[in-house]
């Protein structure tokens, strides 16, 4: 009797890695063409971002935006809410998204004019790592990470200045952005 099942058993084992060997081929043969091809060089057209440079936002959802200006920066996206810390050499060392406060800045280029520690938000939640960088309409604008962790939705009855990261991100933000900073604000 063990004779026959061992058999048997080694009947269903073959049957099943033809079947294997049948599903890899079809997966193989239906592959696309370039998805075992080795990495392309680089284009040279005119028309390619450079290396770790702005790139078309279509292709990276956290790509930096195009004319987003140049040199050591943090550009601010308002529609994206979302943040990139850029080098000299024009290389994002840090991206991250933000919770936007009620006053918005109008598009074009700042100065980090002041930073503070640990404050009271406009809103009256604990902050920190506050860097703020324009006034408008008597509201002072600036990045600030919530002590608790939060980045809650402002209430939209407010009118509040703070934009709110992550606390990891706000050490990044108070390292990175010192007084006299650009600061680039991109639609």
């Amino acid at each position: 009797m063990a004779r026959s099942s061992s058999g048997f058993v080694a009947g269903l084992t073959a049957a099943a890695l033809a079947v294997v060997g049948f599903l890899a081929y079809q997966a193989s043969a239906n592959a696309p063409a370039d998805l075992a091809a080795a990495p392309s060089a680089p284009s040279s057209s005119p028309s390619a971002p450079a290396p770790g440079g702005p790139k078309q936002p279509a292709e990276d959802p956290a790509a930096l935006p195009l004319k987003s200006g140049t040199g050591t920066r943090v550009v601010y996206a308002l529609g994206e809410k979302r943040v990139w810390l850029v080098d000299g050499k024009n290389r994002v060392t840090r991206t991250f998204t933000v919770a936007p406060s009620t006053v918005h800045p109008k598009p074009g280029t700042y100065t980090v004019t002041s930073r503070s520690g640990q404050v009271p938000g406009s809103d009256g939640v604990p902050i920190e790592h506050v860097v703020r960088f324009a006034h408008i309409d008597g509201v002072t604008i600036g990045f600030s990470a919530a002590v608790d962790g939060t980045m809650p939705t402002p209430d939209p009855a407010r009118r509040t200045g703070g934009i709110r990261m992550t606390r990891p991100d706000g050490d990044a933000m108070w390292t990175f952005a010192t007084v006299n900073s650009k600061v680039v604000v991109v639609p």
